[in-house]
This record gives C-alpha cells, sequence and structure tokens, in this order.
C-alpha cells in the first residue's frame, strides 16, 4: 500500500526530545562533536597559545583526550602545533562567518545599521546575548575606530555594555538575578558598576525608559547608547547601539543627539524583524 504523501518518515520525524523545554536527550547527542568545540573555545585572547594539559584542564578532559581532539584538529586546519603548543589557524573564523553569511539578522540590520552610524557619523552595532555575554553581530564603524570591541564575532561582559543591559532587561528577574549570582563583580575600568543592587536598578531603569546608557564602564574613553530590538511580536530579539568616544561628546548629551535616529531604525527593524 503506497504512503500517504503527508506521512512522516522516520528520517524525517522531528524527535519530540528537539522541541521539550528539558532539552534533547542524551543518546540523541553527539559528545564528541561537544568535545572538539570545547577544545576550540579553550583557545581565547588571553590564552592564544595552549600546552596539551592546558587545554585538557580548561575543556574538562583527560590529557589523552584532549591530545587526540588537538590532533585532529589539526589534520583538518583548525589547529596548528608548533613545539609542544598549539593554536587556532585563521580556518576558525569559517564557524563564524557561516552564521555571518547565512544567518537573517545580521543580513536584515546591516543596511539601516549602515545609515544610522552614518546619518550621526558615529559607530553602531548590533548584538545579541550568549550566556552571560554579548557577541556582536553587525557593526558599522562610519570611519569613527571608537573600539576594537565594535566589530562582528567580538564578545564583551554583558552587564557593562548598552547592548548587554538592554537584553538583560527583557528577561525574568529570576534569570537576571541568577547572571549576577554566576559573575566575578570585578572592575574593568574607574567607571565599572560592580555592586549588585545598583546594576539591579540599573536594568530596571533600562526596562523602564526603553534604553541604556553606559559611560566608560568597559572601556575608558567609550560612551554607548542602546534600544532593543523587537520582533513583530514584540519579542525582543537584540540590541542596537551607538557608540562614541568621550571626547568628542558628553554623556550629557548622548540622549538628545543618538536616541531620535536609534528609534526610528527601532520602528523600521520592527517590520523585518
Amino acid at each position: 500500500m503506497a504512503l500517504n504523501s503527508t506521512s512522516e518518515t522516520v528520517s524525517d520525524k522531528i524527535p519530540t526530545s528537539l522541541i521539550e523545554d528539558d532539552g534533547p536527550l542524551k543518546r540523541d547527542l553527539i559528545a564528541g562533536l561537544g568535545k572538539g568545540l570545547q577544545v576550540i573555545e579553550a583557545f581565547d585572547q588571553e590564552r592564544s597559545r595552549l600546552t596539551i594539559s592546558e587545554v585538557a584542564q580548561r575543556a574538562g578532559l583527560t590529557r589523552a583526550a584532549a591530545r587526540r581532539y588537538l590532533i585532529t584538529l589539526t589534520h583538518l586546519g583548525y589547529v596548528r602545533h608548533e613545539q609542544k603548543v598549539f593554536s587556532l589557524t585563521p580556518k576558525v573564523l569559517r564557524l563564524g562567518q557561516s552564521y555571518l553569511h547565512s544567518a537573517r539578522l545580521p543580513r536584515i540590520v546591516q543596511p539601516l545599521l549602515y545609515r544610522l552610524a552614518y546619518s550621526l557619523e558615529e559607530a553602531a552595532s548590533v548584538g545579541v546575548l550568549d550566556h552571560d555575554e554579548l557577541i556582536c553581530v553587525a557593526a558599522v564603524s562610519a570611519g569613527r575606530v571608537v573600539s576594537a570591541t565594535l566589530q562582528p564575532g567580538t564578545r564583551v561582559p554583558a552587564f557593562w555594555t548598552a547592548n548587554g543591559r538592554v537584553l538583560l532587561a527583557s528577561l525574568p528577574q529570576q534569570q537576571i538575578e541568577a547572571f549576577l549570582a554566576r559573575l566575578q563583580l570585578e572592575p574593568i575600568t574607574a567607571h565599572t558598576i560592580v555592586n549588585k543592587e545598583r546594576l539591579l536598578l540599573e536594568i530596571a531603569r533600562t526596562r523602564a525608559q526603553g534604553y541604556s546608557v553606559v559611560d566608560q564602564e568597559l572601556e575608558l574613553g567609550l560612551r554607548t547608547i542602546a534600544v532593543p530590538l523587537k520582533n513583530f511580536r514584540g519579542e525582543t530579539v537584540a540590541a542596537m547601539n551607538v557608540s562614541v568616544h568621550a571626547s568628542r561628546m558628553p554623556v550629557e548629551d548622548i540622549v538628545e543627539r543618538c536616541l531620535p535616529a536609534l528609534l526610528k531604525v527601532q520602528v523600521e527593524l520592527a517590520a523585518l524583524l
């Protein structure tokens, strides 16, 4: 008997574990893939060259397992081996480029972000949350090199950025407090807010007024103002900011000079997201 055209085959059927809140079942996961990505993530700006033992410690692997993953990644061209240390190769950028080239969000926001940046003659960027960090997914400098952190792919602590606070303000209060509980509240600059109660007040203020201003908390000389980007259902999917150098614009002027342009683009993007 012929199968009905609307029937699902075993290969087409989506496992219910993929759509349950509790997460996928262990049998549906490929442990080796996850551990290989953990090895790549073990490298960062402070630790660009690692030994096998260091990778094992940072990735939570045995030394023997770390060695095998590093050999595999070296064979595939993602890792370079020099004497007793390993480092990532530029091929790793392909992983990030796959997102930037295929994801809908960067493609939609880039043209309007370009217009925003050049209308104000300041840098602008769009970011999303990834665990406790903010990741930049689109940026336009408009000839103003304000900060090296305003580049696609860069990660910064969410609590000390305007984009990050806008995104955190969209979360349930319990989740925000869980974020804070995990943080090591150490000053990055003399302006960094490290008091938990004050950070919660800043998040509440951001939620109430619909935008956030951060003055040199992440980097000296860097001032930013951000607004949420919402889809047609009113859900916050990203945040968009304008960044200025402190020597060019007093913090008292940033709302008046930058917020109207941000809100205009925010409205236009709401119809597209």
